[in-house]
């Protein structure tokens, strides 16, 4: 039994570390960063924390969400990957949302480059962008999304 403790023990510390590695690694083109304009580098979320940040859940940060437009590739592949709702259920439940007073949207900004500049000049926020953008040094990486 206390073998079994130790494997299960292991075995999670080696998953923990791999999904920290893989933050660091360098991103495929075909990637997106959850991003944020804030003062901790240490700082990297799970893609759950990620999921509840955008659906206005997560407790504890004080994050002021941005998003794309639905038309941009960007926005349905993180609806996709990490969601994992349609942009029509999404939509559905920002309505419920705000009929009920419970939450509101994130901000929805219209270009790549309006994104960046919103987040640049907006301590706390928060966005993803495809990998293939150049970072400003303001914005640290919480999270990556691969999808190769």
């Amino acid at each position: 039994m206390h073998y079994a403790r130790q494997l299960i023990a292991g075995l999670s510390l080696n998953l923990l570390m791999m999904s920290q590695c893989n933050l660091y690694a360098a991103p495929s083109a075909n990637d997106l960063l959850v991003v944020a304009n804030i003062d901790n580098a240490e700082l990297s979320l799970s893609k759950q924390q990620v999921k509840s940040l955008f659906l206005g859940s997560l407790q504890g940060y004080d994050f002021i969400v941005a998003t794309l437009p639905p038309s941009s590739l960007a926005r349905v592949k993180f609806n996709t990957l990490v969601i994992g709702l349609t942009e029509e259920r999404i939509q559905s439940y920002w309505a419920q949302m705000q009929f009920t007073g419970r939450k509101f949207p994130p901000k929805q900004i219209e270009t790549i480059n309006e994104l960046l500049n919103f987040m640049q000049q907006t301590p706390g926020a928060v966005s993803y962008l495809p990998a293939s953008v150049a970072l400003p040094a303001s914005l640290k990486v919480l999270y990556r999304v691969s999808v190769d």
